[in-house]
């Protein structure tokens, strides 16, 4: 799975992929899947998909639901400014015909200065938002790097390959089911918030709270 970034630009613009998408689908004839004989597990070599991993993990789909939480909340803090700025702009606008030309200007210059803060407040939650899913991705990764490693020395790996990276492998060789399991097994949910960008070089970052599996009053 690769978590997608929650850019509230790009919602109507997914609405829309998603509707042709499902019209396409309903158009095309169903093709029934080939029936796949694999060769004999080479040894050594094994495959693993990092993004199923996360996708199947019980802290993959924490942080995917929480990325949502936030994503709504920047959302309807968005939302609801815009909506006063745009009453704004419409009650000057209405007024137009009884305002004398200078007053007008003026007004019209400051509903702008608003307009365009908003606008670059949006573009700013917009890279708060890339900015905490890469954290809260990076966190993931680095649990996962030792379970990895611990998962292919037990296979007695050689080599381990990125299963995206292959057309079609014997699913023996596959490290990603135990990986995920040895995940769930480390770590269920951590606490994030999103990250500040606007804030000053140095200041303290939030602690980070983790809560293991089958362990969850303890914090490592």
């Amino acid at each position: 799975m690769t978590f997608k970034t929650l850019a509230l630009a790009a919602c109507a613009g997914a609405a829309t992929l998603a509707s042709g998408s499902a019209a396409l689908a309903q158009a095309a004839a169903p093709v029934a899947a080939p029936a796949i004989t694999y060769g004999a597990p080479i040894a050594g070599l094994c495959t693993l998909s990092v993004d199923d991993v996360i996708a199947g993990s019980s802290v993959g789909k924490y942080v995917e639901g929480r990325l949502q939480q936030i994503g709504a909340q920047v959302s309807a803090e968005l939302t609801g400014e815009k909506t006063a700025v745009d009453t704004e702009g419409r009650t000057l606008e209405s007024q137009r015909a009884t305002l004398d030309q200078a007053t007008f200007e003026q007004r019209a210059q400051a509903w702008e200065v608003k307009q365009n803060a908003l606008q670059r407040k949006a573009q700013l939650r917009d890279r708060e938002m890339q900015a905490t899913q890469q954290q809260a991705l990076g966190r993931i990764y680095n649990e996962l790097q030792p379970l990895i490693i611990t998962a292919a020395q037990t296979q007695k790996c050689a080599i381990v390959v990125n299963r995206s990276a292959v057309v079609m492998a014997n699913p023996a060789m596959d490290l990603s089911a135990a990986v995920t399991t040895a995940l769930n097994g480390k770590i269920t949910q951590f606490a994030f918030e999103r990250t500040r960008l606007d804030q000053p070089q140095g200041a303290a970052a939030p602690p980070v709270t983790q809560t293991p599996a089958q362990r969850p009053a303890t914090k490592k």
